[in-house]
């Protein structure tokens, strides 16, 4: 059975706890608004899309539990929804949703209904992206990808990874390497346990192999999801998205950027707009360095120049320099 990222049901999220995987699966019942931020915030929940749904959700719980349902109260859970993870636009986006969704006679169906809507327009957009980005593959390709943008960071097929599903299913056999994205190893610990479960030939590569694996031939194409896309096609993505971008740029292999609608910032500019989250000094800092001698910085993500970016996959189509979002 395919991994399901999460459910709504009887008045609870039901979520795959990511930071048990691949050991385990373990599945979390959510009843508060707190407990789905926190899950966001400690990436028990992670991927743009599925950090939507999951706050669209979250935003329903949180209104269950009020005595009375005014304008302040939503926008409030939703402020501290919204705050979880700053650089992902999906998060306020679907909030946004659901809290116009609040003005209603009758708000918390609304809600509910509306964060339903948000579900099954996000597995509908992967399903879009995958025919979409499918008609970059060719047979035996061997396709290069960074941290996790599959099943796990969606609610469907995934963006990234959703073309690579449906070329599987069409005897394409893609030959997928995965990056192990450290420092979180997402690649490794999410990407490859995700493929693999699935039955496609997945590779796991360390981040400093992307280069002679480029140089060798080996990589057809470089498929990566997104967490926000600036006006001008500036991509904010996992950290060391970048140096792969400039890597395939150097060797000519194509750089393709898959994502949904809801991830374009029309309001963002550019890159420089974009603010990106810094995580914690100990998902760095393995070996407990740094209490006394040196600092530690822990950017999540880095943003691709657009110049960089050969084209992006959305669920609308394709789209290529130069970018006018």
């Amino acid at each position: 059975m395919s991994l399901k990222t999460l459910e709504y049901t009887d008045g609870a999220l039901i979520l795959l706890d990511q930071t048990r995987l691949p050991d385990e699966e373990i599945y979390l019942k959510l009843t508060t608004a707190e407990a789905v931020r926190e899950a966001i915030c400690e990436l028990r929940v992670r991927g743009a899309p599925a950090i939507g749904v999951a706050a669209a959700y979250g935003l329903v719980l949180g209104v269950r539990a009020l005595d009375t349902v005014t304008p302040d109260a939503v926008r409030e859970i939703a402020r501290r929804l919204g705050s979880a993870r700053p650089t992902a636009v999906n998060l306020s986006w679907a909030l946004d949703r659901v809290c116009r969704a609040a003005e209603t006679e009758t708000p918390e169906q609304a809600m509910l209904a509306e964060a339903r809507a948000v579900e099954a327009e996000d597995q509908a957009a992967c399903l879009a992206i995958g025919k979409h980005g499918l008609e970059l593959l060719h047979s035996n390709m061997g396709v290069l990808t960074h941290c996790n943008a599959g099943r796990l960071a969606t609610t469907g097929i995934g963006t990234a990874l959703a073309p690579l599903y449906l070329a599987h299913q069409r005897g394409y056999n893609p030959r997928v390497y995965a990056c192990e994205t450290r420092p979180l190893m997402q690649g490794a610990r999410l990407t490859a346990y995700e493929l693999s479960r699935e039955g496609l030939s997945t590779t796991l590569i360390c981040d400093s192999m992307a280069a002679s694996m480029m140089q060798s031939g080996q990589i057809g194409a470089v498929l990566t999801g997104a967490d926000r896309i600036a006006r001008n096609g500036d991509t904010a993505n996992k950290i060391g998205t970048l140096g792969l971008a400039v890597l395939a740029k150097h060797y000519g292999v194509p750089f393709y950027v898959c994502a949904p609608a809801s991830t374009f910032d029309r309001d963002c500019p550019d890159g420089n707009a974009i603010q990106i989250e810094e995580r914690g000094v100990g998902e760095v800092a393995l070996y407990d360095y740094g209490k006394a001698y040196v600092d530690v910085r822990n950017p999540a993500f880095d943003v691709t120049d657009a110049a960089l970016i050969t084209a992006i996959v959305t669920d609308r189509g394709v789209l290529r320099p130069p970018y006018s979002l």
